[in-house]
């Protein structure tokens, strides 16, 4: 018995040590996952991109402004000139924070011992909100206590007006169904149809419509098309729930929205279709939809934490996820309501990672039929 189950239990290892995708599985998964939790989940954050309208331009204002950056979890992007400069910056994405001085901050401080300021900061991701008000309210805090010192006995303050805009009561659905959205399209349309494809191959069939006189761009699209379909309704059925239950409006234009949303499905469709010409089984083409769609989409795209407090390496991944953009296009059309000219970028890189997709696919399956 015994040498039976060493026979067994050998032969076993060597099929593990033979197979790569399941020696990646069992080896090198773990430690990525590891790696991933470790540095992308933390309640911290730094490098966030904030713009200044200092309307005082004192000797104060330039201090505060140094001390805030000092502690490098603020950035300055951009320095604005007037109030109409604040919701065209919000609109392009550049910053998460606006810090308003006015123009009479230094006498206020010196003289009344009473001095305020303004923070406007994106709503879009309420928790990412409420840690960059804290953080910001405490540094200004701490700036005024070191400059009032302790020899007076009336302490020195700076009163902070903290406003939320585009979610002002922080409903954290209006982070939630944007992110939703993208990974319910990525999974729905990429993996779906790299595992209908992948079944063609296991059944015997594909090898049939490989050899028959039909295009092999014609075969992508009537094997796309279904999943297409219903996607689209999927996407159309989630956002009617978002707007009627959960109350995430649609500020921007439907027909850009349902535009983007189905720009986003052909990419999701086209990766599906890369993954199922790689692959050659079923097996192999969840493995490989669930390696390079649901785990980076879910971690590292900006939907549960923000990618500038990852580290470069993870932000340089994130630029190759096609959720990263869809996300963004989300919430500046649903939430911020934008048009077309401030979201053409991440909408572009979309449309170059569709045609690359279906290059790729398309040669793929052309050298199959040779």
């Amino acid at each position: 018995m015994m040498k039976s189950y060493w026979a067994i239990f050998k032969k076993e290892f060597y099929h593990i040590m033979r197979d790569r995708r399941t020696l990646f599985i069992l080896l090198l998964l773990p430690v990525a996952l590891v790696l991933i939790f470790g540095y992308a989940i933390t309640n911290e954050f730094k490098n966030s991109k904030i713009g200044v309208l200092d309307q005082s331009k004192s000797v104060l204002s330039k201090e505060l402004i140094q001390h805030v950056t000092a502690s490098q979890h603020f950035i300055i992007e951009e320095y604005l000139t007037s109030i109409g400069d604040i919701d065209p910056i919000f609109r392009k994405g550049n910053v998460k924070m606006v810090m308003v001085i006015p123009p009479n901050f230094e006498e206020s401080f010196t003289r009344d011992k009473d001095a305020s300021l303004q923070l406007i900061i994106d709503g879009t991701e309420p928790n990412f909100a409420n840690t960059v008000n804290q953080y910001a309210s405490a540094m200004i805090n701490r700036f005024a206590i070191l400059k009032g010192g302790k020899r007076f006995i009336a302490p020195y303050q700076i009163g902070i007006e903290s406003r939320m805009i585009f979610n002002p009561e922080l409903a954290s659905a209006y982070n939630f169904l944007p992110g939703v959205v993208s990974l319910i399209l990525l999974l729905i349309s990429a993996m779906m149809t790299s595992l209908t494809i992948a079944k063609e191959k296991e059944t015997g069939t594909m090898e049939i419509l490989l050899v028959s006189p039909i295009h092999p761009l014609t075969i992508i699209l009537g094997k796309v098309g279904p999943y297409a379909v219903l996607s689209f309704i999927n996407t159309i059925v989630i956002l009617l729930m978002g707007y009627f239950i959960f109350d995430v409006p649609i500020r921007g234009s439907l027909a850009l929205l349902l535009g983007m949303c189905l720009l986003y499905l052909i990419t999701a469709l086209s990766l599906g279709v890369l993954i199922s010409t790689k692959t050659k089984t079923q097996q192999a083409a969840m493995l490989g939809s669930l390696m390079t769609l649901m785990l980076p989409s879910m971690l590292l795209s900006g939907f549960l934490f923000p990618i500038t407090s990852m580290p470069t390496i993870l932000q340089y991944i994130s630029k190759i996820i096609p959720a990263t953009y869809f996300t963004e296009i989300m919430k500046s059309v649903m939430l911020k309501g934008t048009d077309f000219q401030y979201i053409w970028y991440p909408a572009s890189i979309l449309g170059g990672m569709t045609i690359l997709f279906l290059a790729v696919s398309l040669v793929s399956f052309k050298t199959r039929l040779e």
